[in-house]
């Protein structure tokens, strides 16, 4: 019988997908989505100027422009941790002429993080492409004791009360990072959120917070320039993008591994024909070989192209919900 239920949520699930990608709603005129795109496109990313997120916007925006014969115009639209620019495209114009650059903190772990949601990450939107998965690191201001994981532990649980670590937003995936780490090597530190990851990592460069988990991208030009100190990579395995950093995992915290990933959406409704054509011009731009060599120069992996495709992502969206509800559970995370 439990077969049975999840077999009819499975095609009901594809029929809903399949009906919004061939025929979109909110009456959006065939014709106007067959010449989509007739003016400038915006890519919203839910963060401050600075971030890994804005610096893989930035990337992308070329190849896309080059792709769909228009201009995709960057624009950051930072606060809640992400919440505040996702939910402007989720109440945009199903027009196509907005999209966000989501990731897992606003497209999976913000379900649990609230008792009362501002959107539904898995039906307010129309899942676009799947686009990079990215490590995190343990990041500590330069002048902090200890160069390893278990000397930044002992200093920490010595001096906790005093302490402060950053994170793009209450609610971030830079937030849940360091909140499960604190969980798991059981120390209670004040969390200072910031409105994106660039102005949290200039105070952590000026030294006014103590430590940052954060993405590969945006802080491996800091490490390696000696203005801050990775202590460890967030994960089982190291990154080919710092291969001498150990990970967490190798210096005895065990299985502990926290990432993130980054994907297009579009809102709920939006016609098939547009749907598609950002798909492949997001495709197009991921693939070229420059983008591909950059992104792992920053700690970013490309998703393979069998991976990409919008049911493949509306299904992860769903599987990443449930995966992160059952760890935030665990954790005893929220933010209302």
């Amino acid at each position: 019988m439990n077969l049975m239920r999840r077999t009819r949520r499975q095609i009901a699930r594809a029929l809903l997908l399949t009906g919004m990608l061939l025929t979109g709603v909110h009456g959006i005129a065939p014709a106007a989505a067959q010449s989509w795109p007739s003016r400038p496109v915006t890519m919203v990313v839910p963060y401050a100027a600075g971030g890994t997120t804005d610096v893989i916007a930035r990337i992308l925006a070329p190849g896309l422009s080059e792709a769909l014969g228009q201009q995709v115009v960057v624009e950051n639209v930072g606060g809640g941790g992400g919440v505040v620019g996702t939910l402007r495209v989720a109440k945009s114009a199903p027009d196509g002429y907005q999209f966000v650059l989501g990731n897992v903190g606003t497209h999976a772990q913000i379900q649990s993080l609230h008792a009362n949601p501002p959107y539904n990450a898995a039906t307010d939107f129309v899942p676009v492409a799947l686009l990079v998965d990215q490590s995190m690191l343990l990041a500590v201001r330069k002048d902090l004791p200890g160069g390893t994981l278990p000397q930044f532990i002992a200093h920490a649980r010595a001096n906790q009360a005093k302490m402060q670590y950053g994170s793009a937003g209450a609610g971030s995936p830079t937030h849940l990072a360091c909140a499960l780490m604190n969980a798991a090597i059981g120390i209670d530190v004040t969390h200072i959120p910031y409105r994106g990851g660039g102005p949290a990592m200039q105070d952590l460069i000026a030294g006014r917070i103590d430590y940052f988990c954060f993405n590969t991208a945006s802080i491996l030009p800091h490490v390696e320039s000696g203005a801050v100190r990775a202590v460890a990579m967030l994960s089982r395995d190291r990154s080919p993008a710092v291969p001498g950093l150990a990970s967490a995992h190798e210096q005895g915290l065990r299985d502990f591994e926290v990432g993130n990933w980054l994907a297009f959406f579009l809102p709920r409704g939006t016609p098939g024909p547009i749907v598609r054509k950002l798909h492949d011009a997001a495709s197009r731009a991921l693939s070229a070989p420059a983008v591909q060599d950059r992104l792992k120069q920053l700690g970013a992996d490309p998703i393979p192209a069998e991976r990409r495709a919008p049911e493949k992502l509306q299904a992860f969206i769903e599987g990443e919900i449930a995966k992160w509800a059952a760890i935030i559970r665990k954790a005893n995370i929220r933010l209302d």
